[in-house]
């Protein structure tokens, strides 16, 4: 019996030393955004304040675009996500990118509600503080649900949408990358709070690209730092926490603007069966599918995705009606 208490006690010795040398391997508390903006807010990033917060965003290209386009990230990701699309359309587009509320340098909300609502109401008050009174609103994952929800909410201020693997439905993954499960998992992502391993961005960032060699260590660089912006990844958590996040998915059929649904055919995250449903719910929709591609198809090829965007945006913008708003 004292043996075995001995070697109880040993492995108990051996679990905590173990886990006290993954912490400090691992160690990554939370940065400042002063310790970040050098490198990932030089111009022509600007930071204004919406909803309380001093949002990073970049306003950039044509300035006559009477319609801009307005990018927003997905989950995780930041406005750097879109810096292809910008380079591809900028010349004949004003384009707005921001780090959403959560996210990338503008950090997380004051009082810790992340409901789409509220992202819906920050995303007019973006558009109300650059003096924007129509655009067309592009998103990727939880921006595309974003952006439809938003273009619903005020249906005379998007005359068209592009939704890129856009979050709409309860889906089922074919995988899931492994630092979005941790953050849906209670205590260990109190833990992920203050540890960071960068092989678990790079594993994260490889499940969500078509071509995983097209992930280069200056991309996991940009989401690993990112991330550890203060409060984001408590942020993270509490988002998946929260159970007030209910998909309405009997709306997007609502949905009566031009829309673009661009998909990647390997999207393991929110597969292509649903790219197919929206076309369907969607009426007078266009799907562009690009088979090589992941969940995140503007970042991992921003070249030949843009071109299709262009196409449709001229076409969607040119026949847009002009806003009813009163001054």
């Amino acid at each position: 019996m004292k043996f075995l208490t001995r070697v109880s006690i040993g492995l108990i010795g051996l679990v905590a030393l173990l886990l006290a040398g993954l912490l400090v391997v691992c160690w990554a508390p939370d940065q400042p955004v002063s310790e970040l903006t050098g490198r990932w807010a030089p111009p022509p990033s600007q930071f204004i304040g919406i909803a309380g917060l001093q949002v990073h965003l970049r306003d950039e290209g044509a300035r006559n675009d009477a319609i801009p386009l307005v990018l927003l990230h997905g989950t995780s990701a930041s406005l750097h996500t879109w810096d292809g699309w910008v380079a591809a359309l900028g010349q004949d587009r004003r384009v707005v990118r921001v780090d959403l509320p959560g996210f990338g340098l503008t950090g997380p909300s004051a009082d810790g509600d992340y409901r789409i609502e509220r992202y819906v109401e920050f995303v007019t008050a973006l558009l109300d503080a650059l003096g924007i009174e129509q655009c067309v609103l592009a998103g990727n994952s939880f921006g595309g649900w974003i952006a439809w929800e938003a273009a619903l909410a005020m249906p005379s201020r998007v005359p068209a949408l592009v939704l890129v693997d856009s979050a709409g439905y309860p889906f089922e993954s074919q995988s899931v990358p492994l630092g979005f499960r941790i953050a849906k998992v209670p205590l260990v992502n109190r833990l992920a709070q203050v540890t960071l391993p960068r092989a678990l961005v790079e594993s994260s960032l490889r499940n969500t690209y078509g071509d995983p060699s097209r992930v280069t260590p200056a991309l996991v660089d940009r989401y690993y730092e990112l991330t550890l912006r203060e409060g984001n990844r408590a942020a993270l958590a509490g988002r998946f926490a929260d159970g007030r996040h209910a998909l309405r998915t009997e709306r997007i059929r609502e949905v009566r603007v031009p829309t673009l649904i661009i998909w990647g055919g390997r999207d393991q995250l929110i597969p292509p069966q649903y790219a197919e449903r929206f076309h369907r719910d969607i009426a007078g929709s266009r799907l562009v599918m690009f088979p090589a591609l992941g969940h995140v198809p503007h970042e991992e090829d921003p070249s030949t995705t843009a071109a299709a965007a262009r196409e449709f945006l001229a076409c969607a913008t040119s026949a847009a009606p002009a806003p009813s708003r009163q001054p």
